[in-house]
């Protein structure tokens, strides 16, 4: 397939990229900072800004699948704007590009860890990252509005950490898995086999899903 990766040189875009490429997809790797990545014959890289949504459309036409591991940067003072304003925009280039297939991966806070009580109204959330986790999780309420886009939700497990390429996890709908007592781990390189297995064999068209150990 063709694959348009977006926030390809951040955490979990990076892994997506490797994963994407490992499995013979050519891949446009979206990011200002594109040139990070080294060269491949299956890839290409766009640098630019993915708030100027005339640009990123016309990058995505042509398209199979759209993959948004855009983050608006943990240490941004204006995170929960940014964060809004990106995925905005974002959206509005995949439904203008033509593409149908949109994954997009948030965050653990919009897991559910009793009915109706997501793990960003937790107590001991962090409150660091609770504007980002909260503007996510109303991005996902923007997406469940959709009906004329193939699109899917991915949060990972709550510890999101590098490790190994082991194609053993746990596959959950909206509910935080847990080992125990204590929150579930996964590597950043699962959780990308985990999407990439959801890009290839889709299994969660408008819901959300989650992977952990």
């Amino acid at each position: 397939m063709k694959i348009s990766i977006i926030g390809a040189t951040g955490f979990v875009g990076k892994a997506l990229v490797n994963e994407a490429l490992l499995r013979h997809h050519q891949v446009m790797a979206i990011s200002r900072h594109s040139n990070q990545l080294s060269q491949h014959a299956h890839l290409i890289t766009m640098a630019g800004d993915i708030t100027d949504t005339p640009w990123l459309t016309a990058r995505l036409r042509g398209q199979d699948i759209v993959i948004s591991a855009f983050n608006g940067g943990w240490q941004n003072p204006n995170l929960y704007q940014d964060t809004i304003t990106g995925n905005q925009s974002i959206l509005q280039a995949v439904r203008q590009s033509g593409v149908k297939r949109f994954i997009v991966v948030g965050g653990a806070g919009s897991l559910e860890i009793a009915p109706g009580v997501d793990l960003i109204d937790s107590p001991d959330f962090p409150a660091a990252i609770k504007p980002g986790a909260q503007a996510v999780k109303e991005f996902k309420q923007t997406l469940q509005t959709i009906q004329d886009l193939d699109w899917t939700f991915v949060s990972p497990a709550a510890v999101l950490e590098s490790g190994e390429r082991t194609e053993t996890f746990r596959i959950a709908g909206n509910q935080l898995l847990m080992n125990g007592h204590v929150p579930a781990k996964i590597s950043v390189e699962d959780l990308a086999v985990a999407i990439l297995d959801e890009a290839e064999k889709p299994k969660f068209i408008r819901k959300q899903f989650t992977a952990a150990y």
